[in-house]
């Protein structure tokens, strides 16, 4: 009995020694070994002894450090989701932007060593730098004021949404000014690579979205309306035009019947029947009426 558990310890303790004497790295990762808060370098002392994916062995005394080398994406929002900014008129923006970069190889060790939490560290300066930029666009010299005509009610966003719509219209120079401050100030300096700041969307607050959405939604009436007015204005004006054309052709066939009419009373009369036929159609009209009516006229 006294064999069996000492063997089962020496078993243990032998699989925990092989558990604190390796270490796995996953695909698309590097590991660096740290003895005692010194990581292992070749013999110029400065390059960083690298290992990568697969199995590998270690002294139980040392630490390995896994760092993914994939590209990596960094949420600048807050607690409440969204990262804030202050336009140039003071109006607070909210961004949904996100940092896309990727570790360095050659330049690890500024990564791992060059700062406490880099993670946390690139985060902010990119949260700085957003809203440095945001605050400092501004519309450009030159651009003249929309003119003030009385007529002229429609909402303009481009000139009349203040500096939320400048900050929409100007993203991508938002964005090749952060490129060109990555390229200028921060490359090589944080052991990363930074692809791009991708802003998904930027939200005005929600006094502003509720004007403008109220402003959207009486523009969308208006011309409902006034399409729906348009419409029956063009249909009113068909009427009246087929109703013109209808009356002019029954004047002028009007007009026809009475020319022919006179033509045919002159012959009568140049032939001496004007009387009697006179005397035929009121002879004619009286019998078919309901009631005759004589006036006589006392000589």
């Amino acid at each position: 009995m006294l064999f069996t558990g000492i063997l089962l310890g020496l078993l243990v303790h032998a699989a925990l020694v092989v558990w604190r004497c390796t270490f796995r790295v996953g695909e698309g990762h590097r590991a660096v070994l740290v003895t005692f808060g010194r990581a292992e370098t070749k013999a110029d002392g400065h390059t960083l002894v690298m290992h990568g994916p697969g199995l590998h062995w270690k002294k139980p005394w040392q630490h390995a450090l896994d760092v993914s080398m994939k590209e990596q994406s960094l949420d600048l929002g807050d607690d409440n989701g969204a990262a804030t900014a202050m336009a140039s008129d003071g109006t607070i923006l909210r961004l949904e932007a996100f940092v896309r970069y990727v570790p360095l190889e050659a330049e690890l060790g500024r990564f791992l060593f060059g700062m406490a939490r880099p993670v946390e560290h690139i985060t902010g300066l990119f949260t700085c730098l957003l809203r440095n930029e945001i605050a400092n666009i501004r519309p450009h010299v030159g651009d003249s004021a929309p003119p003030s005509d009385a007529l002229a009610t429609r909402f303009d966003f481009a000139s009349q949404a203040g500096a939320y719509a400048l900050v929409r219209q100007e993203r991508k120079l938002l964005n090749d000014r952060i490129q060109s401050f990555c390229d200028e100030q921060i490359a090589g300096r944080y052991g990363v690579r930074f692809n791009a700041i991708d802003l998904a969307d930027i939200l005005p607050p929600d006094e502003l979205a509720d004007a403008l959405n109220a402003v959207m939604q009486s523009e969308s009436e208006a011309d409902a309306r006034l399409h729906r007015v348009e419409g029956e204005c063009r249909q009113r004006i068909v009427s009246a035009e087929r109703g013109v054309e209808i009356a002019r052709a029954r004047s002028r066939a009007a007009e026809i019947e009475i020319v022919k009419l006179a033509t045919f009373l002159a012959e009568l009369e140049q032939r001496g029947m004007l009387a009697e036929y006179v005397a035929r159609r009121r002879a004619e009209v009286a019998s078919e009426s309901r009631a005759l009516f004589v006036n006589e006229v006392n000589a």
